[in-house]
């Protein structure tokens, strides 16, 4: 049972998702410690979710159709935003040098993988539909679901450092100006989507 959420949870955490774009593209321009404290952030997103649904209020949220609605809606503002951002950004890449730059003061990483995990409807789902199917269905439900929550983590944190690091040794390649700007658009293209996609689900 335990092996299933296991592998089943790594599987649905290595679909690309908001998560990952957010984290290429700050490694890509800011080099891998952005990448890092953008994980980061989507972290702490996650131990937040992680803490609503072990004490009922991502349920209740969820059974809430207007705060559910609220959240939903903010999510996709925000996905859009980052979107049309990354596309502007692409416009003056070509004339940069190919070196990862400065990307601002480190809260700003952890921030924007912060609310892009935190605003994502998904992952409340994920921990408020998905994660109760392997609680016990008597005794000390709560340990079970902080166990299940601890090793959501571990496998998020896992997952995404190794691709951080992916992504920053092929960084050399995709930092030249041109292609810099081509992974922005592309970013800021997958983004949009993500947020048109969560607005019709």
């Amino acid at each position: 049972m335990l092996l299933t959420f296991v592998v089943t949870t790594l599987v649905m955490i290595m679909i690309p998702g908001p998560d990952a774009a957010l984290i290429m593209r700050s490694s890509l321009a800011h080099g891998r410690m952005a990448g890092l404290l953008t994980m980061f952030g989507g972290l702490l997103g996650l131990s937040v979710h992680a803490a609503a649904a072990a004490i009922g209020l991502s349920a209740l949220l969820v059974a809430s159709p207007t705060a559910f609605t609220v959240v939903r809606g903010l999510g996709i503002c925000y996905l859009l935003w980052l979107g049309v951002h990354a596309l502007l950004s692409s416009r003056g890449r070509a004339a940069e040098t190919a070196v990862a730059a400065p990307g601002g003061p480190p809260l700003a990483h952890v921030r924007r993988g912060l609310l892009s995990n935190l605003l994502n409807p998904k992952v409340l789902l994920l921990f408020v539909t998905w994660l109760p199917q392997f609680l016990p269905s008597h005794g000390d439900t709560l340990s079970s679901a902080l166990l299940l929550s601890g090793i959501i983590a571990v496998l998020y944190a896992l997952w995404f450092s190794l691709y951080n690091l992916i992504v920053d040794r092929v960084g050399a390649l995709l930092r030249t100006p041109r292609v810099r700007a081509r992974v922005e658009r592309v970013t800021g293209v997958l983004l949009v989507g993500f947020a048109l996609r969560l607005a019709v689900q």
